[in-house]
């Protein structure tokens, strides 16, 4: 077995709320505003007690592929406490809705944050360029997001607003629900993050 401080908090994360996985991602990222590393839990008894016991993430995070947006530390959190997919300009498709519907209905996350982040290069290039291949699949669902928005920033926030919709769509979560939906904005340069709420 594993030591019992080590599943006391392997289970502190079951069950939480929309709200309070929410004010968890706040407090992790006021943290994360002043860290140097991540204080997360990455420990050998915790591998091994998410191994023998499960995953049981507070919250699901869809994000951008983007190496400068690493949901872990951006919110210090430590193995199994959060449920990410990442995709190149946080775009939703079948793969990442199914991702997110096993979230919520397999382990139990109440909560969901699509999270953009400013200086978006998939943004940029549906607002600038004219991809070919499979990156076209990306630049043109950004492109059905934004229509003609010029402003860069404004554009990602755009992008974010159409995955939560999506989401909520496809999903069926109405207000009231238990299950929460929201879109967020990471700020690379500052490490912080604007909650859509």
């Amino acid at each position: 077995m594993y030591p019992a401080e080590k599943e006391d908090t392997f289970l502190e994360n079951k069950g939480l709320t929309a709200a309070e996985a929410l004010e968890k991602l706040k407090q992790g990222n006021k943290c994360y505003l002043t860290a140097t590393a991540n204080p997360g839990d990455i420990s050998a008894e915790l591998r091994k007690a998410t191994c023998e016991g499960g995953q049981s993430p507070y919250a699901v995070v869809v994000t951008c592929s983007d190496s400068r947006v690493v949901p872990e530390s951006i919110f210090c959190a430590g193995l199994g406490e959060l449920f990410v997919i990442r995709v190149a300009g946080n775009v939703m498709a079948n793969h990442q809705i199914g991702s997110v519907e096993y979230g919520a209905e397999h382990l139990g996350c109440r909560l969901v944050v699509v999270l953009g982040h400013d200086n978006c290069g998939a943004v940029g290039a549906a607002m600038q360029d004219e991809p070919t291949g499979f990156i076209k699949t990306i630049t043109d669902e950004i492109r059905e997001a934004i229509g003609g928005e010029k402003d860069y920033y404004r554009a990602c926030c755009l992008n974010v607003e159409k995955g939560v919709s999506i989401l909520k769509e496809s999903l069926h979560v109405n207000e009231g629900d238990d299950l929460k939906i929201i879109g967020a904005m990471y700020h690379i340069a500052d490490g912080s993050v604007d909650f859509m709420e």
